[in-house]
């Protein structure tokens, strides 16, 4: 379960410290009924075609790239341009519904559903035999296990999901950008951070050249190990149910009857 949740959270942005373990509480989300698909209360009608509704094959980033820690230094105007491109679509996005196929860092593939409400909110339903849900209420992230019937709690602001779903973010301000590359298919910006307690981890978002809208993104531990999510199937005009979003906590405790 912890290769799933690093594509999101992990420890690589988020100090151990900062994560607090509580029960799921009783009763649980009506959108986690068995049978009832998230999507079906979100109705999130057509999805909009962004050239394939197949499962996209992940493009896995090669393990000996070194990205020099100086070259944001260095960016060209095509660079700066392309950075820019890159910020004004994911500030121009208020919602998203999709798919997604996750690639850990041993090769393992996981798939399922997700729902991004700016600013802030999203959620990442994994399919079976998987028991993760992901859940942002706009200021805490819990990575709620079902099968364990745990959550772990974390403050948006310290998960690299902050970046996509943040309000409005020009990347190479309120970031630090140590790369910004093109070809004929994808924009790539690659942020880095460093945590005194974890070390130094990176964030690559990639966007479509055509089409300007997010493929997939990376993240890097700070052991080099890679998590790759690639996303497909979108619809940016979903109209979400807000029960998505929520969030049960202590104001609604375990029953103690089961």
């Amino acid at each position: 379960m912890a290769g799933l949740a690093a594509a999101l959270t992990t420890s690589l942005f988020v100090p151990p410290t900062l994560a607090e373990a509580v029960p799921i509480p009783q009763p649980a989300p009506e959108v986690l009924r068995a049978g009832e698909p998230a999507m079906l209360l979100a109705q999130a009608g057509k999805p909009e075609v962004t050239g394939t509704t197949r499962p996209p094959d992940p493009i896995i980033p090669d393990p000996r790239r070194n990205v020099p820690a100086n070259i944001f230094a260095t960016f060209d105007a095509n660079q700066k341009a392309a950075a820019a491109r890159v910020s004004s679509y994911l500030s121009s996005l208020r919602t998203l519904a999709g798919k997604f196929v996750q690639v850990g860092p041993d090769g393992s593939r996981s798939t399922g559903e997700f729902y991004i409400q700016k600013p802030g909110k999203v959620r990442f339903e994994y399919d079976p035999p998987s028991p993760i849900a992901m859940i942002s209420d706009g200021s805490s992230l819990v990575i709620r296990d079902t099968r364990l019937a745990t959550q772990d709690v974390y403050p948006l602001s310290q998960t690299p999901l902050r970046y996509l779903l943040s309000d409005r973010i020009d990347l190479m301000r309120d970031t630090n950008v140590v790369a910004v590359t093109s070809d004929d298919l994808y924009i790539s910006v690659i942020i880095e951070e460093k945590q005194a307690l974890v070390g130094t981890s990176r964030l690559m978002f990639m966007v479509g050249v055509k089409d300007g809208k997010l493929k997939q993104w990376t993240i890097t531990d700070p052991q080099g190990y890679d998590t790759t999510v690639a996303i497909y199937n979108l619809n940016p005009t979903a109209k979400l149910d807000p029960a998505l979003f929520r969030i049960n906590d202590t104001m609604h405790p375990a029953s103690t009857n089961n």
